[in-house]
């Protein structure tokens, strides 16, 4: 019989729209709605872009088990042909914008705290973008503080997943002067772009052929080195006046980022590219005989992997030892077909009600 109360909320939770751009107040404020009788602490922020933004933990019951893990906002809306926001719900299969990724495993979580009666709920936003959320959470939570371990309920397909990789975000920007290219007057800033995407392009190859740069914990073993250009809108007869190049470096605890770091920043000076950079924290991963670890794998009969991704647990670790384990598949997660079986939202919340109670019962 299909639980109605998970479906209700999980489907007015994607209604709502709280892509990352967006302030997430409004979706903060209507899980507030369902959290009465717990204690609830507000982390308000502004992001680098002023808008505002609300990180939240909420706590019923005694301090100490395991808290649940999700975040509220969203990737873009890009591709879509139909309402991201939607929320339908066809043939058991919840549809929209985020319903994957993560706001049914947010309903889950919060109704499984409910039926068990007790436990943490860690609730950020900024996950797909920052970890802002996530990093004020572990600087500033008293609540969160004592929890046991920290379940991250990312799709896994209810899979625990021990360990993932972080990133460090490369910004690199060439400027030149904007003009009518026909003139002659203007510099076209992707040409200093070049030489230097020559080098990052080196890079990228050494790190799919070279063992020593590699995890083979993980799957695929090379870290991704993901390169995405941007001209700012400029027309075709316009000399470019700035040109952005923002390079995703993946990596797990094994491989060693410096040699990375130090390839792209000396490639950007010798070449006069501007040069940011953007880090998570360290990569959480925990041995498979891990507590934590041994815990999930018996309750979920399933032994524990690695992941390419990443989740806010490279920020939560800081405040208790983290694993991921949510429902569903990743496979629709930022795809404009996104959508999450109801049934595997119901198991998720099942497995998190038993986790919880287990969880006061340790040592």
């Amino acid at each position: 019989m299909q639980d109605m109360e998970l479906a209700r909320l999980a489907q007015e939770l994607v209604r709502i729209d709280s892509r990352s751009a967006l302030s997430n107040i409004p979706i903060a404020e209507r899980i507030e709605a369902e959290l009465a009788g717990f204690e609830i602490e507000r982390l308000d922020y502004t992001d680098a872009a002023g808008v505002a933004k609300r990180a939240l933990v909420a706590r019923l019951g005694a301090p100490g088990g395991y808290a649940l893990s999700g975040h509220m906002d969203t990737v873009p809306s890009t591709g879509w042909t139909d309402d991201p926001w939607s929320g339908r719900i066809d043939d058991g299969v919840l549809h929209g914008l985020g319903s994957q990724d993560m706001k049914g495993a947010v309903a889950a979580c919060i109704l499984a705290v409910k039926r068990a009666g007790q436990g943490t709920l860690i609730l950020t936003t900024d996950e797909e973008t920052t970890k802002a959320g996530a990093f004020r959470i572990a600087e500033r939570s008293a609540l969160a503080q004592g929890v046991k371990g920290i379940i991250v309920a990312e799709p896994t397909t209810l899979v625990p997943v021990r360990g993932h990789r972080v990133h460090i975000l490369f910004t690199a920007v060439a400027r030149g002067v904007q003009a009518h290219s026909s003139t002659g007057q203007g510099v076209n800033a992707n040409w200093a772009l070049i030489p230097f995407l020559v080098e990052m392009r080196e890079v990228f190859q050494r790190l799919r052929s070279d063992p020593a740069w590699q995890d083979a914990a993980y799957t695929p073993p090379f870290s991704d080195f993901n390169l995405v250009i941007d001209n700012h809108g400029t027309a075709q007869n316009v000399t470019v006046g700035r040109a952005t190049v923002q390079i995703k470096f993946r990596y797990s605890r094994r491989v060693d980022p410096m040699p990375i770091q130090s390839a792209v920043r000396e490639a950007a000076a010798r070449h006069g590219i501007e040069l940011h950079e953007q880090h998570e924290g360290k990569p959480p991963e925990l041995p498979p005989e891990h507590p934590l670890i041994a815990h999930m794998v018996r309750a979920t009969n399933n032994a524990p992997v690695t992941a390419p991704y990443g989740t806010d647990a490279s920020e939560l670790q800081a405040i208790a030892p983290c694993v991921v384990l949510g429902p569903g598949s990743i496979a629709t997660a930022h795809t404009p077909h996104e959508c999450v079986a109801l049934a595997d939202l119901e198991a998720a919340c099942d497995l998190y009600q038993r986790l919880l109670a287990e969880a006061q019962e340790m040592p």
